[in-house]
């Protein structure tokens, strides 16, 4: 497809609506989805902490 200008690029055909917002709802999903694992991996590596030590505290 070939645009004639950046408007008629940003308008899409007409379908600008649904390829922005599908743009957007995969961008949002993707950072939702990287924001989830740090707090997935922070929360896991707590509980570890936590089970280590009273794995050391009941070895002594």
């Amino acid at each position: 497809m070939n645009w004639a200008s950046w408007s008629d690029f940003f308008a899409m055909g007409g379908y600008a609506f649904y390829v922005w917002g599908s743009y957007g709802v995969t961008i949002g999903l993707l950072v939702t989805e990287v924001i989830l694992l740090v707090i997935r991996k922070r929360t896991i590596l707590e509980h570890l902490g936590r089970v280590r030590g009273a794995a050391r505290r009941g070895m002594q």
